[in-house]
C-alpha cells in the first residue's frame, strides 16, 4: 500500500457535486438529489454537532469521503454515540489507504465529542470490503437489521 498525502476536511458547500460524483463509486446509477436538497441535507447535516461529511482530498480532488453523524442520548451516562455512512474511495484511488485514512478522522471527531461507540454498517459481503472495516479498526460484534421503504427512488 503506498502512503497517501491526503487532506482530511469536513465539506462544503461548494463540494457538493464532486462528492455526488464520487457517489457513483459506490452506487453506480444512483439517483441523484437536486442541488437544492444536497445542499440543504449538508445544511442539516453541519447543524447537528460533530456531524457531517469528511472528505479525502489529493491532487487529483475529492476521492474519498463518509458521512458522519453523531447521535445525542440518554444512556451511557448521556454520552453520545455516532454512526458512519456512505464509505466510499474512488475506484482509481483505492488500495492507496485513503479510505482509512477518512474513516480515522471521522472516529477521531466522534471521540472529541465524546461519543461511547461508533458505528457503521454494510451491504456487502464481499470478503475484501469486510477485511477493509477491520483493518480499519472496526470489529464486527454486532447484528444489524433494517426496514427500508417502500418508495422508489
Amino acid at each position: 500500500m503506498e502512503t497517501s498525502s491526503l487532506e482530511i476536511r469536513m465539506a462544503g458547500s461548494g463540494d457538493l457535486p464532486n462528492i455526488l460524483d464520487l457517489y457513483q463509486h459506490l452506487n453506480a446509477g444512483d439517483a441523484r438529489p437536486s442541488k437544492v436538497n444536497a445542499e440543504q441535507t449538508l445544511e442539516r447535516l453541519e447543524g447537528m454537532p460533530g456531524s457531517g461529511v469528511l472528505v479525502g482530498i489529493d491532487c487529483d480532488g475529492i476521492r474519498s469521503s463518509c458521512t458522519l453523524i453523531v447521535i445525542p442520548n440518554l444512556t451511557r451516562g448521556g454520552r453520545p454515540y455516532a454512526l458512519i455512512e456512505n464509505v466510499v474511495t474512488h475506484a482509481s484511488a483505492r488500495g492507496k489507504g485513503y479510505g482509512k485514512e477518512v474513516l480515522a478522522a471521522a472516529v477521531e471527531r466522534a471521540w472529541n465529542q465524546d461519543c461511547y461507540k461508533v458505528m457503521l454498517l454494510t451491504g456487502s459481503q464481499d470478503v475484501a470490503t469486510l477485511n477493509f472495516y477491520r483493518s480499519a479498526g472496526f470489529e464486527q460484534t454486532k447484528t444489524g437489521f433494517q426496514v427500508r421503504s417502500k418508495k422508489v427512488t
